[in-house]
């Protein structure tokens, strides 16, 4: 069993938490991220660590012991850094730009996909076959990513389509004579 909730989280510097009942706040030079905590587990502050500790010894508490950590992880460093995550468009005639509030892109259908972008998320694209999709929710950014690669996602034979960057696509051989 995995016991990552035994580790305190370190703030880094700029980086504030508060804990006010049952929901826990990060601020940092990014923004403010909310967590509302179960009471299955107690989170406490001490100087620039946060510690999460589970109230009882039941098997529900000690799961929501070491997935409070991580998510608390993840907040703080989200208000700091931020997350990114990067696709690339494969295709003749594929591309992608940012217009206004809206992400068009052109992915061989008879119209262009106009894809509005939420709120807290900053969609970039360097060139017209890449996109970068980044934002301090990583949950966000990981759904808005996902939903710009289900428009096409790429195929096995030629690869075209949407894929991650870091994503390898396994390719088929062709129909045989």
């Amino acid at each position: 069993m995995s016991r990552v909730g035994k580790y305190p989280v370190t703030i880094p510097a700029g980086v504030q938490i508060a804990i006010a009942g049952n929901l826990l706040t990060a601020k940092g030079k990014l923004g403010e991220l909310n967590l509302s905590l179960t009471d299955l587990v107690e989170a406490t502050v001490d100087g620039d660590k946060v510690s999460v500790k589970p109230r009882t010894n039941e098997t529900k508490a000690r799961m929501m012991w070491g997935t409070t950590r991580a998510l608390i992880a993840t907040m703080v460093t989200g208000v700091s850094t931020g997350f990114t995550k990067s696709l690339e468009i494969t295709g003749t005639g594929y591309r992608a730009a940012v217009q206004g509030p809206n992400l068009e892109i052109n992915l061989g259908f008879s119209h262009p996909v106009i894809y509005p972008v939420p709120e807290g998320i900053k969609i970039t694209c360097e060139k017209p076959t890449s996109i970068k999709v980044a934002g301090m929710d990583k949950r966000q950014v990981g759904q808005v990513a996902s939903e710009i690669r289900a428009f096409r996602p790429p195929e096995p034979y030629k690869g075209k389509g949407a894929r991650y960057t870091d994503e390898v696509i396994r390719r088929k051989e062709g129909k045989k004579k």
